[in-house]
């Protein structure tokens, strides 16, 4: 999924992404390394749309000072039924710790929003990221041809109440 570099250096802001966050955020799928090569159908299409940010609660981390306030990553927290639908960092700032943010920050929504749970289906290379921010692998969904040809972990954040 990327190399470790250094932690967070410049001040991280989590926002609720708008419409015109729509193309910033398809690039960002669409152009993750983790969706190269035999991976890169699934997504070649993906369009995460004005619709779809509407319709769900995605959030974007945006990076300030060196980043001049480019996504550096984002997440989709669908409520019903409870799931983490997209969660994506770009290439060139993982390792930083932005993806333990998205995951800190969706579970404060979640809990927010009275869940209790949370499920995620992972591309298999992410499954060692849920294991390290507490997510509890539950199960494999089966490949789907031709959409996506390969199982997929299935994990289950737990999400205690405060």
């Amino acid at each position: 999924m990327g190399s470790r570099t250094s932690p967070i250096s410049q001040p991280i802001t989590i926002r609720r992404a708008v419409a015109r966050d729509a193309k910033r955020l398809t690039r960002l799928v669409r152009g993750s390394g983790a969706y190269a090569g035999k991976y890169a159908a699934a997504v070649a299409a993906y369009r995460v749309g004005p619709d779809y940010i509407e319709a769900h609660r995605v959030f974007v981390a945006v990076g300030a000072d060196e980043h001049g306030g480019c996504v550096l990553g984002f997440y989709s927290l669908v409520l019903a039924p409870p799931e983490l639908d997209l969660l994506f960092v770009a290439d060139e700032a993982q390792g930083r710790g932005i993806g333990r943010l998205l995951v800190a920050h969706m579970q404060s929504e979640a809990r927010a929003a009275g869940l209790d749970r949370v499920h995620v289906v992972s591309h298999s290379l992410a499954e060692d990221f849920y294991h390290r921010v507490g997510a509890v692998r539950t199960g494999t969904a089966l490949a789907n041809p031709p959409a996506v040809p390969w199982d997929r972990p299935e994990f289950e954040f737990r999400i205690p109440s405060e």
